[in-house]
């Protein structure tokens, strides 16, 4: 019997480099619980070989009715909205995160399945003027933050209360291929290929880059994440880096000459000077660790752009 998965969120930037990485090894039985007015850009040409179910998360009785035939064995949940600044109804945020993640534990609630993976996000621990670590107190400060931490408590209590093993990771700056194409990394390197300006916020911004590769492994190592029943994981490099360190390495690798317009680009809500996971949890754990530094990410996505700048001219 083939193991069975099933995602939310697969046309998303990070489900859907788990996706391919799923359906590359061509022995899995995947499906994937899309919405309707979903865009695809990201997987289409991956949509023949797994199976597609159209729903909403606000439907219960569809929910249902999809993990009843599907019966999964990994249930992995990136369906989220509010990450991006353009998604700022708070009303469908916590409706999409809140609700949304309740009726999949509920439609699941009677599927023996062995892993069921929740995604968070660093935003739930708020502004910090310290390393994060999964036992600080969090401090959201946005609405999206306050469902993200809403829900890992939520998938917390409610795997210890069910025995089931529910776990979250917190993912913390992912980038990588198939990254949106507004977001910091697609914005530089478009601008440089085009010989635009790059607007930017101060060059003290600081993030905690994690490559999406690594982000992947995390939710792949699934021997480890079904013995930490109600658990949660930072995802992230272990060190942060700031923006103008981030430039210093992209212009050795693209070995390029952009004109740089520091605080060209307004400060958002969520930028700070100090952003950075302490990963000795999942390291110890998981016995995981990202293996690509920020050098050899950014090499990679720069190769790997430059292919496919094309996918991004299409959205």
């Amino acid at each position: 019997m083939k193991t069975k998965f099933l995602i939310t969120g697969a046309s998303g930037f990070i489900g859907s480099v788990l996706l391919r990485r799923l359906a590359t090894a061509k022995k899995y039985d995947i499906h994937l619980i899309l919405r309707k007015e979903s865009n695809l850009w990201r997987i289409n040409d991956l949509l023949k070989t797994v199976t597609v179910h159209y729903s909403d998360l606000s439907n219960l009785q569809e929910l249902k009715a999809i993990f009843n035939k599907a019966k999964p064995n990994i249930i992995y949940h990136l369906a989220t909205n509010g990450a991006y600044s353009s998604q700022s109804d708070a009303n469908l945020i916590i409706q999409t995160n809140i609700m949304g993640t309740w009726n999949l534990l509920q439609a699941s609630s009677q599927i023996p399945y062995d892993l069921f993976v929740n995604t968070g996000s660093s935003s739930e621990y708020g502004f910090k003027n310290f390393t994060m670590r999964e036992t600080d107190i969090v401090e959201p400060a946005s609405y999206y933050a306050v469902t993200k931490a809403s829900t890992t408590m939520l998938c917390a209590f409610y795997a210890k209360s069910s025995k089931k093993n529910i776990v979250t990771l917190r993912p913390f700056s992912v980038y990588g291929p198939y990254e949106e194409k507004t977001r910091l990394f697609p914005t530089i390197f478009s601008n440089i290929i085009n010989n635009k300006e790059i607007n930017l916020v101060s060059p003290k911004t600081s993030r905690d880059f994690i490559y999406v590769d690594d982000m992947v492994d995390a939710y792949l190592n699934i021997d480890k994440l079904s013995k930490h029943q109600g658990e949660t994981f930072n995802i992230g490099s272990g060190s942060q880096t700031n923006l103008e360190q981030l430039i210093s390495i992209i212009i050795k690798i693209t070995k390029s000459t952009p004109i740089l317009n520091w605080g060209g680009m307004k400060q958002k809500s969520w930028d700070s000077n100090t952003w950075e996971s302490d990963i000795s949890k999942a390291r110890q754990l998981l016995d995981w660790e990202p293996k690509n530094s920020l050098e050899e990410g950014v090499n990679k996505f720069w190769l790997w752009f430059k292919t496919n700048k094309n996918l991004y001219e299409q959205i």
